[in-house]
């Protein structure tokens, strides 16, 4: 049985509509915001893409959740399967097979991002995991050794996060360093749980060499 009623996917332009000869680059907001709250990101972004912001499909208290939960970080199987196979259906409408796709994730977007990643890795040209955990096997996900092989990734963590437990961020950070056999650009900082100019100014550079 379905966990909850999902409504088409709400959208949000950087441009007002899409340019489906360019590749497309989909940002991902945190847990409790909406597409508005990450949609200026697009701006400090290569202009050579076109960028859309979608908003999570689980409403909870003012803002969206890409994922029912047990702990921050940690996914409930059903619920990530469910949005994940949701957010395929309105990928495989707006880029069919051979446009370019790229996820940025913020952190319960990073989650997300990492879920739709590791569900089919083939689907997509890169993701960028900001301030966030991946899910692993306990979400229902493979994350067996050479699962990401051919991916590409970008990570970035602050030193001083609060937010996501730091268990879960050590472990995205060696899996994917370690065991993933994706390409991956790493970036930590002193930081908190936001992003830094400084981690802007390398996920621009990183989109610009994968696009």
């Amino acid at each position: 049985m379905p966990r909850h009623t999902l409504t088409e996917p709400v959208v949000a332009w950087s441009d007002g509509a899409d340019h489906p000869d360019r590749p497309l680059v989909v940002l991902l907001h945190g847990r409790g915001a909406d597409e508005h709250s990450i949609l200026g990101l697009a701006a400090h972004l290569p202009r050579e893409a076109s960028y859309a912001a979608v908003r999570a499909p689980i409403g909870e208290g003012g803002g969206h959740a890409w994922f029912d939960n047990r702990g921050i970080g940690r996914p409930v199987p059903e619920s990530l399967a469910e949005t994940v196979a949701w957010f395929e259906a309105w990928l495989d409408a707006v880029a069919p097979t051979g446009r370019k796709v790229v996820l940025v994730g913020f952190s319960g977007g990073a989650a997300f991002a990492g879920g739709v990643l590791l569900t089919a890795p083939e689907r997509l040209t890169g993701a960028a995991i900001l301030h966030g955990t991946l899910p692993f096997e306990d979400a229902g996900v493979d994350v067996a050794p050479g699962r990401l092989a051919g991916s590409h990734v970008f990570v970035a963590q602050g030193d001083a996060d609060h937010v996501i437990p730091r268990e879960l961020l050590d472990r995205t950070w060696s899996w994917l360093a370690e065991d993933s056999a994706a390409t991956v650009v790493s970036r930590r900082e002193a930081g908190g749980h936001q992003l830094s100019t400084q981690t802007t100014d390398d996920l621009k550079g990183w989109l610009d060499e994968l696009l």
